[in-house]
């Protein structure tokens, strides 16, 4: 069975640090581009960060300004999401997905997400 499931979400001050994960099993997860993704309350999902399978490289979305840092543990089959400086916009469901074909092509699986909750 494909599993993706994060964790680590929960409620912190603005300014704060939160650090989420995800971890996948029954895929081979050397292969797959992983992905975070987040919805906030009305609007749509929008793409965060991704490591491509291939080299590793990692994407991120311009407007983080390098506030998240992506990593990926291989030999555990997780990726995690450090998150700093949180601002009250960051509150979203967060979601990690896996993408066979890389990080701008169409998602294969997707976990059940965390919630982030950021107060000002």
């Amino acid at each position: 069975e494909v599993q993706l499931v994060e964790s680590g979400g929960g409620l912190v001050q603005a300014g704060g640090s939160l650090r989420l994960s995800c971890a996948a099993s029954g895929f081979t997860f050397d292969d797959y581009a992983i992905g975070w993704f987040r919805q906030a309350p009305g609007k749509e999902r929008e793409g965060v960060s991704c490591i491509e399978s291939s080299d590793g490289t990692t994407h991120y979305a311009y407007w983080l300004k390098g506030r998240f840092t992506m990593s990926s543990d291989n030999a555990k089959n997780t990726v995690y999401l450090q998150m700093n400086s949180l601002k009250p916009e960051d509150t979203a469901v967060y979601y990690c997905a896996a993408s066979f074909t890389g990080c701008q092509y169409e998602y294969d699986y997707w976990g059940r997400g965390t919630q982030v909750t950021v107060s000002s």
